[in-house]
């Protein structure tokens, strides 16, 4: 049994990239979100592109590290090249400017480090519709 996890998202089937060079970051992101989710650990970006053809993802997690060596068109191209998911960029903490940044140029989020599992599942829960924003 999983805990925390309600059987009507463990069901419908959405699927995340979590897309940071990171193993540690990918891995612990993947734990956090694999009960309700289809979650895959992308190394790179050209991975994430690669299996966009056959299982396009409607929500990523992005590398601040990534974000900040393609800068702001980073988003545009996730989204063209992955068919339109949700974007969240994961910051490195007291990163409060540039996590406005990142929301003025496209992202549909930011989550900022230390990762706590309850917050992960909410935001993407949210990000996926399965939430409204004031619950």
């Amino acid at each position: 049994m999983q805990i925390g996890v309600e059987s009507n998202t463990a069901v419908d089937n959405k699927r995340i990239f979590v897309i940071d060079e990171d193993e540690i970051i990918r891995a612990a992101i993947q734990f956090m979100l694999h009960d309700e989710n289809e979650t895959h650990e992308a190394p790179s970006l050209e991975w994430a592109y690669e299996k966009a053809v056959d299982w396009p993802p409607d929500l990523v997690f992005v590398s601040e590290a990534l974000m900040r060596r393609h800068g702001g068109a980073l988003y545009g191209e996730i989204r063209e090249r992955l068919r339109g998911p949700k974007i969240v960029v994961v910051l490195e903490p007291g990163a409060v400017d540039l996590a406005k940044q990142c929301l003025a140029d496209g992202a549909d989020s930011v989550a900022i480090k230390p990762l706590r599992i309850e917050l992960m599942r909410r935001k993407a829960d949210l990000l996926l519709g399965r939430l409204a924003e004031s619950a």
